[in-house]
C-alpha cells in the first residue's frame, strides 16, 4: 500500500517535470517567432486588444460586474495600445508601460475582489483572467525579445551624448538584452553542459 502511495509521488513529480519543460520549450518556440515576425506579431496583439475591449463591452452588457472594474480594464486596453505604438520596442520607463503594469495590478484587484464576494464557476472565473487580464500581458512577455534582432532605421529620440548615428547608437544598446529568449539562451547556457573540445 504504503509502495503504490510513494510511486505516486514521484510520478506527480516526474509530470510536473514535463508539464515544466514543455511550457519552456512553447515558450522559447513562441519567441523565436516574435523574432521572426515582428509586423505580424503587432497586428496579432492590436487585435487582441481590441478582442479585449470588446469583451469588457460585453460584458458590461450582459453581465453584473461592477463598473469601475469595466473601466479600468478598458482604460487598461488604451494603455496597451499606447504601448504597442513603439512595438517592437519596449521602453521600461515610459510612462504607458508604467500606466500598463499599474493598471495591470489594479485590474487584477478588483477581480479579485469581485470574485471573492460574488461566487461564479471556476471555469467562468479562469475565462475572465485569461482573457481579459493575461492575454494582452503575455503577448508583451513574449515579445520583450523581439528588438533584439530588429535592424536600426531611424532615431526616434537621440540622446544628448550620441552624435544622432544611428548604428553606432544602435550597438551601444544592443550589449543590453533583457529580452525572453536572451534569457532562455542564458538559462540554457548555465544549467546544460558544455562541450569541451579535446585539444590532441
Amino acid at each position: 500500500m504504503w509502495f503504490l502511495y510513494l510511486l505516486s509521488w514521484i510520478a506527480l513529480l516526474v509530470q510536473v517535470c514535463i508539464v515544466t519543460l514543455s511550457i519552456a520549450a512553447g515558450l522559447y518556440y513562441l519567441a523565436e517567432l516574435v523574432e521572426e515576425y515582428t509586423v505580424m506579431t503587432g497586428k496579432i496583439i492590436r487585435y487582441m486588444i481590441v478582442t479585449t475591449a470588446v469583451v469588457y463591452l460585453l460584458i458590461f452588457l450582459f453581465e453584473d460586474f461592477p463598473l469601475l472594474l469595466v473601466g479600468s480594464g478598458l482604460i487598461s486596453c488604451v494603455a496597451y495600445f499606447a504601448v504597442l505604438q513603439t512595438f517592437p520596442f519596449f521602453d521600461l520607463t515610459s510612462p504607458a508601460f508604467i500606466a500598463s503594469v499599474v493598471l495591470l495590478i489594479f485590474d487584477h484587484y478588483l477581480a479579485f475582489s469581485h470574485f471573492s464576494e460574488v461566487w461564479y464557476p471556476f471555469a467562468e472565473v479562469l475565462a475572465y483572467f485569461t482573457i481579459c487580464l493575461w492575454l494582452v500581458p503575455f503577448a508583451f512577455f513574449v515579445s520583450l525579445s523581439a528588438n533584439e534582432n530588429t535592424l536600426p532605421t531611424t532615431t526616434a529620440s537621440p540622446r544628448p551624448s550620441d552624435d544622432a548615428d544611428v548604428v553606432s547608437s544602435y550597438f551601444s544598446r544592443k550589449a543590453k538584452k533583457y529580452g525572453l529568449l536572451s534569457f532562455f539562451r542564458n538559462v540554457q547556457g548555465s544549467v546544460l553542459p558544455q562541450r569541451v573540445k579535446k585539444s590532441y
